[in-house]
């Protein structure tokens, strides 16, 4: 069931690109980078379908990591490199059924790099590609130690300076716009970012502040012994992951508890084991 909830989601992810790439950036010529970037520049050339391109450029992709990357890297990019010129195909028609005319370039980018930066962060989150230069940059980075970030700049940029030449400069402005928002989105789809916070939490009144987070809110904590910089005296410092629905509702109570409380708090990027409790030690 799991395998299974996996693959939907990755496929609902594959889904999404297609329908923003047909739906906006093919319609209005808005090269993101990558393979799927690159087509639209060559179909404004050469007059070959995107898909076709996509799926030729992928297969070859393909076999390049198979002998630089290895079987196992190879397998989770197989799917993405597959399916998603097939959607790309089947969704080629969409902007015949939903019609969208006479948006600001604008509007189309932001829309267009929000779908494709949930789509692509749906793949991310399970472990899979959808291929293309993203094969490139994990060889560059395992064959000539070049970090993905930069290969990243490297390879997308130039495709998306290509694309400047070809399609326009003003075309490029917005086609950069939407790359950015693809970047942002993936990155929080694939992270949960905003899911929730951590607190670190120095008082002393650790015993009601404990009570309040464990027995009140039903929250489990970490408790750490630790020394101030400062004093140079033993603490406690209490570390609490809470939902970020919570947060407001945490802070507050927390402060009427100590009014001078020390609280730290940060984004929590990834809960692992989060439904399995474990034991609370009380003070």
């Amino acid at each position: 069931m799991q395998k299974i909830k996996k693959y939907t989601i990755v496929i609902l992810g594959l889904l999404l690109i297609a329908i923003s790439y047909n739906l906006f950036f093919v319609s209005y010529e808005l090269d993101t980078g990558g393979i799927s970037g690159l087509a639209i520049v060559i179909k404004k050339l050469f007059q070959i379908n995107e898909s076709l391109f996509i799926m030729i450029c992928n297969i070859f992709l393909i076999i390049l990591s198979y002998i630089f990357l290895g079987k196992d890297l190879t397998k989770n990019t197989l799917l993405g490199s597959l399916l998603l010129p097939l959607m790309i195909r089947v969704t080629e028609n969409i902007n015949k059924w939903i019609i969208i005319k006479d948006l600001d370039p604008i509007l189309i980018a932001i829309i267009g790099g929000t779908l494709s930066g949930i789509g692509y962060g749906l793949i991310f989150k399970n472990n899979f590609t959808s291929g293309g230069t993203d094969i490139l940059n994990q060889i560059a980075e395992k064959n000539l130690k070049i970090p993905i970030s930069k290969s990243m700049i490297y390879i997308d940029g130039a495709i998306v300076l290509f694309g400047g030449i070809v399609l326009g400069i003003e075309k490029m402005i917005y086609s950069i716009i939407a790359l950015l928002l693809i970047s942002n989105l993936s990155n929080k789809t694939m992270l949960n970012i905003n899911k929730n916070k951590v607190f670190y939490i120095q008082t002393t009144k650790y015993k009601s502040v404990t009570s309040y987070l464990t027995e009140d809110l039903k929250y489990d904590i970490t408790i750490f012994d630790t020394l101030g910089g400062f004093t140079l005296k033993s603490q406690k410092l209490i570390l609490c992951s809470i939902k970020s629905s919570d947060y407001y509702k945490v802070k507050t109570g927390l402060e009427l508890i100590d009014p001078k409380i020390f609280i730290t708090i940060t984004e929590n990027y990834e809960l692992l084991n989060e439904n399995q409790m474990v034991p609370t030690y009380k003070l």
